[in-house]
């Protein structure tokens, strides 16, 4: 009987060796002659534990990591083959603590499958809910997404069965999906996770959202940075045009179909979704005046879905399970399950999918573990670098769109980046305002100007220059960028520079003077 091992292949386990650790097992196997084969799975997420190899019993997959290639003769000496016991062996796989506590959704599959095999996809439930799709009226698919509650999953959490309905009722010879792909946030890495290690649900969900808008054409628009995600997406999609999925017969259906990537130059501001249009176009990246809505007036002035990865692969559940299914998760007007990708001056960071309302304690406590240094938590960004600084005070805080807003936070991309009580916020805070000078597209003054002034007005306060006089200056840009910006670059920069002078303000003090040795 052929063994079944499983290395990841997606790009953090590679940056951490594991075609290395492939490379030894399958020496390995020639070695001794073993009858076995190797998977090249996605990631579980469990970063802190990859390379993570598996090996499919009898009594479910046995995980072993973090693995290094000088491990391999010593887990084959071990009997790892047949799941014995190592100072490497983490039991089965799905009663790993952080995988136990999910509800994976959206990411059921992701290290589980062979990312471009099409027959693991359908065998773990993939396909069923476009197939349910072709059956339905493209009002009621727009219906079903409207009523599982699905918001936006990119950052701005806007209902996404609005955005279909309006693009469904314009007329046009011709409409568009377009897939932001464009994952630029700090501690973010869910959508690269789901093109790495599941892209046909991707291009499922994609292929639904095409049915249901009348539109035949979609792009996927990513980064350059991400080249392991552009070539398995790239290939998902040439084995899913052979297999009927795309195509001018979906499914031997009346609908058509394709799908095409696009790779931008990795400016932070074209995951706006009007920038990313203009750059999709061939133009500069920088921010349209709105309206006319990318719905009514998309890509090539036609009717558009944007959307972003997370939004998209999360449509064939809701259609394989339905809305009601769906939407019992969560809380509030946050329904269903969100990929929280836990990052920075943490012990146990990866993505973990669970439904809405965990609080930021349980989060950065339980399931992250607290800080790797082991040194107190001082505060936690939440939505990138454009999100606020949370205090432990407010780690009571669900993870729920409401209650963030609520707290003058975002819970953006779910990416939460964790720091130790040695971070200094003025430098974080200035590293805000820094960042949007470099990353602004230049269009809005606020945005291009405020941020640089606002660099400058830090640095002041640094100096200990009329410091009273410049917190209130600072405040001031702070106001004129987040209500007079063009998009949410200028707008949101405020969040953590003034989550930093609220909730830490002992840190935007002069910097005091050394005096000179007698």
């Amino acid at each position: 009987m052929t063994v079944t091992i499983f290395v990841p292949r997606d790009a953090a386990s590679l940056a951490l060796g594991a075609e290395k650790v492939a490379a030894a097992i399958t020496s390995e196997i020639a070695a001794r002659s073993i009858d076995a084969r190797i998977v090249r799975n996605g990631s579980r997420g469990m970063f802190w534990l990859e390379p993570l190899v598996e090996v499919r019993t009898d009594h479910g997959r046995v995980a072993y990591g973090p693995v290094k290639a000088s491990d391999i003769k010593d887990l084959f000496d071990a009997g790892f083959l047949s799941g014995k016991a190592h100072p490497l062996c983490l039991g089965l796989t799905k009663e790993i603590p952080f995988l136990r506590q999910q509800t994976r959704l959206t990411f059921s599959r992701c290290g589980v499958t062979d990312p471009l095999s099409l027959d693991d996809y359908r065998h773990y439930q993939g396909l069923k809910g476009l197939e349910q799709a072709i059956a339905m009226p493209r009002a009621e698919i727009g219906a079903q997404v409207t009523e599982s509650g699905l918001r936006g999953r990119g950052g701005a959490g806007f209902p996404t069965g609005i955005k279909w309905k309006t693009v469904m009722e314009a007329v046009a010879p011709q409409k568009y999906i377009v897939c932001n792909a464009d994952e630029g946030d700090s501690a973010t890495f869910a959508d690269r996770m789901i093109m790495e290690g599941d892209p046909f649900v991707l291009i499922e969900g994609m292929v639904i959202a095409g049915i249901a808008t009348g539109a035949t054409r979609g792009y996927i628009y990513t980064r350059s940075e991400y080249p392991h995600a552009i070539t398995t997406m790239s290939e998902a999609i040439g084995i899913a045009r052979a297999a009927g999925i795309l195509g001018l017969s979906v499914l031997g259906s009346d609908h058509a179909f394709d799908i095409e990537i696009r790779a931008g130059a990795g400016a932070y501001v074209c995951g706006e979704e009007t920038a990313l249009l203009n750059s999709l176009e061939g133009k500069r990246g920088i921010v349209r005046v709105k309206p006319p809505l990318p719905a009514l007036q998309g890509f090539l002035g036609r009717p558009t879905v944007v959307n972003n990865v997370i939004s998209l692969a999360s449509i064939p559940v809701i259609m394989h399970r339905g809305a009601a299914f769906y939407r019992d998760f969560g809380m509030g007007r946050s329904r269903g399950t969100i990929p929280i990708q836990i990052a920075g001056n943490v012990k146990y960071g990866g993505l973990f999918e669970t439904a809405f309302g965990l609080s930021l304690g349980e989060i950065i406590d339980h399931i992250g573990g607290g800080t790797a240094t082991g040194r107190p938590v001082k505060a936690v960004q939440v939505g990138g670098p454009l999100g606020a600084y949370f205090p432990r005070a407010l780690f009571d805080t669900p993870f729920d769109y409401e209650a963030f807003a609520a707290k003058d936070g975002l819970i953006g991309h779910a990416g939460i980046t964790v720091f130790d009580d040695t971070v200094d916020m003025l430098k974080q805070a200035r590293f805000a305002m820094e960042f949007c000078a470099i990353e602004s597209c230049g269009k809005c003054t606020p945005c291009r100007i405020g941020s640089t002034r606002g660099v400058e007005t830090i640095d002041r306060i640094r100096q200990g220059i009329e410091p009273e006089k410049n917190k209130a200056l600072l405040v001031d840009l702070c106001n004129t960028m987040k209500f007079g910006s063009l998009c949410a670059l200028g707008g949101f920069t405020p969040y953590p520079v003034m989550s930093a002078m609220t909730h830490f303000p002992e840190d935007f003090s002069p910097a005091p003077l050394v005096e000179a040795a007698e």
